[in-house]
């Protein structure tokens, strides 16, 4: 069950659903927006990538300051993080999702792996990539994605390996 404008309000004031910084105005009818962090990941080794468990993106990446914005190139993915930390109880998990208005303009601020994991306690990382023909310009703090929250069956505790996430 998809958790409503109303409860999301109620679960923050209750302390069960964690988002910091908190703004009240980010809650929409079923979802809150996530704004953009001040840093982002860019990938710099064009090697061929093994596919394998042991994969490092860190690796291959190299993070760059985003303070002043940062244009991301057609067909270019880079990895953002959320300002929002946020922190989840068993029984709650989430899905992330682009914003239909950056959508429209090529603009996918969370690509794949959407699922957020009952009792995370993260900020989130972000798969963002420019489907479109023109360059988009990056700009921390704008509302660049939105996280659907809903009720699970039982209770569960995140404890893999991302649990304690950062860019």
């Amino acid at each position: 069950m998809i958790l409503t404008r109303d409860v999301l309000i109620e679960k923050i004031k209750m302390g069960e659903i964690k988002v910091e910084p908190f703004d009240k105005r980010s809650i929409g009818p079923a979802s809150i927006d996530l704004t953009l962090g001040n840093k982002i990941r860019v990938f710099v080794d064009d090697n061929v990538l093994i596919l394998n468990e042991n994969i490092d993106y860190k690796k291959i990446t190299k993070v760059v300051d985003i303070s002043k914005g940062y244009l991301l190139k057609p067909g270019e993915l880079v990895l953002g993080i959320t300002k929002e930390k946020i922190t989840l109880p068993g029984n709650i998990c989430g899905w992330l999702n682009s914003r239909s208005r950056f959508a429209r303009i090529g603009l996918m601020s969370h690509i794949t792996a959407p699922f957020i994991a009952p009792g995370v306690n993260n900020r989130q990382v972000l798969e963002v990539f420019n489907s479109g023909k023109q360059a988009i310009k990056l700009i921390p703090g704008i509302k660049i994605c939105q996280i659907v929250l809903e009720m699970c069956a039982g209770n569960a505790k995140y404890k893999g390996k991302f649990r304690n996430q950062e860019i």
